[in-house]
């Protein structure tokens, strides 16, 4: 519950030119923000289990093809994974829509539908993945720390381990791209 105090302040900086008033549903504390951000990659991850099979299918470098596969493996046991948070947490596993994730996915499309297929859209495909996966890096160490502030060990050991998998997703992911794939692409054309 905000103090008086608190509701002065925040309406003095909601009053200044270009500060967004927050919305009635606006979180309250750390833990509202904890669990709003879950609710997102919960939905990016979903999204993801759709997505990543028609990047296997629209690669043509069999190691990218491989890679797309054992992250979908992965990426559906962080699903899993997810729930056994809001689990601990004795909160509803549900997903939230994530505009982040959502407008990197609809590039990524929009990257296959500019390039041919071959080298070149393997390439492409490679860097639409990869920021697909700075973005789950970010959030997934954003919620390892608030889980930490929070006291929630065993959202921390879950939280942590998928960080570590989608560390280790970005480092194969430019480990293919640079065993050939992007000087393939860079002489396509000659």
């Amino acid at each position: 519950m905000k103090t008086t105090n608190e509701k002065q302040e925040n309406a003095k900086v909601e009053s200044k030119k270009g500060v967004e008033k927050a919305k009635p549903n606006a979180a309250q504390g750390l833990r509202d923000f904890f669990e709003d951000g879950l609710k997102d990659i919960f939905w990016a991850e979903h999204a993801l289990t759709k997505a990543l099979p028609k990047m296997a299918k629209n690669a043509t470098s069999p190691n990218l093809i491989h890679a797309f596969e054992h992250h979908l493996k992965e990426t559906e046991e962080h699903v899993v994974r997810l729930e056994k948070v809001f689990e601990s947490l004795g909160i509803k596993a549900e997903g939230k829509k994530c505009d982040a994730m959502e407008g990197l996915l609809k590039e990524a499309d929009g990257i296959m539908e500019e390039t041919q297929i071959g080298v070149v859209r393997d390439a492409a495909i490679i860097a639409a993945a990869q920021k697909v996966e700075h973005y789950e890096i970010a959030t997934y160490g954003t919620l390892r720390a608030y889980a930490v502030t929070l006291g929630e060990t065993k959202a921390v050991t879950l939280l942590a381990k998928t960080l570590e998998e989608e560390k280790k997703a970005d480092v194969s992911l430019t480990e293919i791209a640079l065993s050939d794939i992007n000087l393939e692409a860079a002489h396509a054309d000659e």
